[in-house]
């Protein structure tokens, strides 16, 4: 069953589109790299399915459980956020927020899921260090420690391994490789085109031209030609 879906979207911003009637669908355990040439619309799609901008046309369903919101989301790193001046364990707890509704106070079981996550993710030890100090590699663990704890179903990743060295990189396509395999769905934005054919099992590419399909289409279609 689609975990979501996009019917004939147009996008853009301030009436001039970026991606003209894109339709897709992603199903619950897929893991989708979306990829394409910077401006290409990859930025403006991720904002669209998360909810952060509405399309100039078409549809966006959710289903198999998802709803909307119920995105776990790891972001493209910023200077500001990697000095973000909190503990790992408040960080990770963040990504609870959509689960408060009307309660003032993080719940135990919420505490409970962002400790697991922690665990899950190799970051246990560093619950009370504060996110500024961690490494790189540490970091992009807490982060997707935090979407863990906003969804089990999906997780949208925005270049989850940029300014990562060769080692790190390779431990982080591990960790969301193996989310996969417990059923995770991967929605990843990258410009590492020969990870992306690597890991994935569809391929949304936007640009001039736009493909979506399985990678074993794209490879036939494009010859793992690098954008």
């Amino acid at each position: 069953m689609a975990q979501l879906t996009c019917e004939h979207l147009w996008l853009g911003y301030e009436g001039r589109p970026v991606l003209e009637d894109l339709s897709f669908s992603v199903q619950a355990g897929d893991y989708l790299c979306i990829v394409g040439e910077n401006g290409s619309g990859k930025t403006t799609l991720m904002r669209t399915i998360l909810g952060l901008q509405k399309p100039m046309r078409g549809n966006i369903r959710f289903g198999d459980g998802l709803r909307e919101g119920g995105i776990g989301y790891l972001p493209q790193q910023t200077n500001v956020q990697k000095d973000f001046p909190a503990t790992v364990r408040k960080v990770v707890l963040s990504g609870c927020q959509a689960r408060l509704k009307n309660r003032p106070f993080y719940s135990r079981a919420d505490k409970k899921r962002a400790e697991e996550n922690m665990n899950k993710m190799g970051i246990g030890a560093f619950a009370k260090h504060c996110f500024r100090e961690l490494s790189g590699g540490q970091q992009q663990r807490v982060l997707l420690a935090r979407a863990l704890c906003a969804t089990d179903k999906l997780l949208f990743l925005d270049e989850p391994v940029s300014g990562l060295d060769p080692n790190v990189t390779a431990e982080m396509y591990a960790l969301i490789r193996s989310l996969n395999r417990e059923g995770v769905t991967i929605l990843m934005i990258s410009h590492d085109l020969a990870s992306a054919v690597k890991d994935a099992s569809h391929i949304l590419a936007v640009g001039e031209s736009v493909f979506f399909g399985t990678k074993e289409g794209w490879l036939a279609e494009k010859g793992g030609e690098r954008l």
